[in-house]
Order: structure tokens, then C-alpha cells, then sequence
């Protein structure tokens, strides 16, 4: 694929239904956010949405801890 043809419609779509599928989906955000064959706006989109999934795993654990100290401090 030419890394700076605009995708098509019919690519994103599929791009979408294979990060729908779960761990592959996670696999291939690395694989296109990393591969220097992929389009260069799916490696960017792949970046930032591995970029949002660590703020969301990092929020995520964050309130976990709260929840659990909070339990644990009797309120």
C-alpha cells in the first residue's frame, strides 16, 4: 500500500471491524502503528489509539486504587 495514498472509505471499514476483534485488534494497532509499509494515516491513527488505550489503563487503575483505599480505610 502507498503510505501517502488517502485511505478509502471501504479501507477504514475494515480497519474497524478487524479492531473490533479482541487481543487482534490490539496486536494490530501495534503492527500498523510500527510497520513501515502501513499507510501513514492509519500509523498515526494506531499511535494515538494505543496512546489513549495506556490513559485509559493508567485512569482505570488509578480509580482502582482509590476504591480499594477507600475500602480499606473503612468508609
Amino acid at each position: 500500500m502507498d503510505e501517502n495514498k488517502a485511505m478509502s472509505v471501504g479501507d477504514w471499514i475494515i480497519t474497524m471491524i478487524v479492531t473490533a476483534i479482541p487481543l487482534v485488534g490490539f496486536i494490530m494497532l501495534f503492527v500498523w502503528a510500527f510497520s513501515s509499509g502501513t499507510n501513514l494515516s492509519k500509523k498515526n491513527w494506531a499511535k494515538a489509539a494505543l496512546i489513549f488505550y495506556a490513559i485509559i489503563i493508567v485512569l482505570y487503575f488509578l480509580f482502582f486504587a482509590a476504591i480499594m483505599g477507600a475500602m480499606a480505610s473503612g468508609y
